[in-house]
């Protein structure tokens, strides 16, 4: 264990593995089987949780991203969300022999988070949806009863103690309401890897409840919809393509064409809101959506990370439009949809705690 640690946090263990006066000291160095050797070996002595810590630390402090592109590194690695996100950046440079090994490390995360999200996510959205179907002469086995009783409190019978349901109201069946339209409008920059891969996920699970039709969208300074790959969030994330620039005056401007029904429609916007292109557009083009009937919601990251960094101004301009941009953990983004599509306020979390 303290050679695993030295070889990654020893003093020197930044510059390769040499210290300045030309004597070796701990390091990983540029061998392969040495490091090969070493992920086998902290996968033997730390849990999980504490391998991918050291994974994620030896690839930003020694450069071993590199090392990634060969395939026996990805079978030796623990497969996380960032490593997915390293990957990813990596995806232009990766050789053939290489993309195989990727896409089925890709392709386990993916299937864990989908296992992890997916049930909680379909079913805080179909009651959204059937509440936001209300109606007021349902059957039997639709009523809402809690609502029903609230509104005939009036027609309470002291001598029967009962309520006499004048009213009835009910729940609309998803299936046949009008259904919704969700559009996901991801930022690719770099800084946004996590969110890239967990949007990715909940864009396939949305796009799997035929109530929702889901529109993906990412951008950096060019605009791709990734929408007929939905079915596969493997495909939608190895069509993307992490770095570069940022316009989100452009790509929302994509997204506001292709709305149809805005009084349905919801448009999450997943950007630490770093704008490269016309920021007075952009703030525009949120007001036009909002006013045509158009839930906007502005997420500065969908992630575990914590805080991030973000454009602190144009969030406040957002916030002046009654956009609130703000922070939103994995666990928490199928009550934020829910509210969203039933058009209430949406659970924004503290951000002083945040910070």
């Amino acid at each position: 264990m303290d050679g695993a640690l030295a070889s990654l946090y020893g003093r020197e263990s930044g510059n390769g593995g040499k210290r300045a006066g030309g004597r070796r000291s701990a390091g990983l160095g540029a061998s392969a089987p040495g490091v090969a050797r070493w992920l086998g070996d902290i996968r033997t002595y730390f849990p999980s949780s504490v391998v991918q810590v050291m994974q994620r630390d030896a690839i930003d402090r020694l450069g071993l991203s590199a090392l990634l592109l060969e395939p026996e590194m990805l079978e030796a690695v623990e497969a996380d969300v960032h490593l997915v996100g390293t990957l990813l950046s990596l995806n232009r440079l990766m050789p053939e022999t290489a993309k195989e090994s990727a896409r089925a490390v890709v392709r386990k995360v993916v299937e864990e988070l989908e296992k992890k999200l997916a049930n909680r996510t379909r079913a805080a959205l179909t009651g959204a949806l059937d509440r936001s179907a209300r109606v007021s002469r349902p059957r039997h086995r639709d009523i809402d009863w809690n609502r029903t009783i609230r509104a005939n409190l009036k027609n309470y019978l002291p001598e029967y103690r009962t309520v006499v349901p004048e009213r009835l109201i009910g729940y609309g069946r998803a299936a046949q309401s009008v259904k919704k339209e969700v559009v996901l409008c991801i930022d690719q920059s770099g800084s946004m890897a996590a969110s890239v891969v967990y949007a990715s996920v909940f864009g396939a699970v949305l796009a799997s409840m035929r109530a929702i039709d889901t529109r993906l969208v990412v951008f950096d300074t060019a605009v791709v919809d990734l929408t007929d790959q939905l079915d596969d969030p493997v495909d939608v994330l190895f069509g993307t393509q992490l770095g570069g620039g940022t316009d989100i005056n452009r790509a929302l401007a994509y997204c506001q064409s292709r709305i149809t029904r805005p009084a349905e429609t919801v448009v999450v916007l997943i950007s630490d809101l770093y704008e490269g292109g016309i920021r007075d557009e952009m703030l525009k083009r949120v007001a036009a959506m909002k006013a045509s009937g158009v839930q906007f919601v502005t997420l500065l990251a969908l992630s575990d990370e914590g805080a991030p960094a973000y454009d602190r101004e144009h969030a406040a301009a957002l916030a002046a439009l009654d956009a609130p941009a703000f922070a939103c953990t994995p666990d928490l983004f199928p009550d934020v949809m829910a509210a969203a599509l039933e058009k209430r306020p949406l659970p924004i979390p503290d951000m002083a705690e945040q910070r």
